[in-house]
């Protein structure tokens, strides 16, 4: 897992929630009740969250 800023975490798990809440499937077993930001920052914690961080060439 890489080292991500602070603003790279919002915005991966953010992101995540936003695609959880409009429906897209949960990638990791949760339990009910938990709301879309809570299961975001559960599967961030575990690696699984489909998105990729591209940071330009410095």
């Amino acid at each position: 897992m890489f080292n991500y800023t602070r603003f790279e975490k919002a915005r991966i798990i953010g992101a995540r929630a936003l695609q959880i809440a409009m429906g897209a499937p949960v990638l990791i077993d949760v339990p009910e009740g938990l709301t879309p930001l809570d299961v975001a920052l559960l599967e961030f914690e575990k690696g699984v969250i489909p998105i990729t961080v591209v940071r330009p060439e410095s």
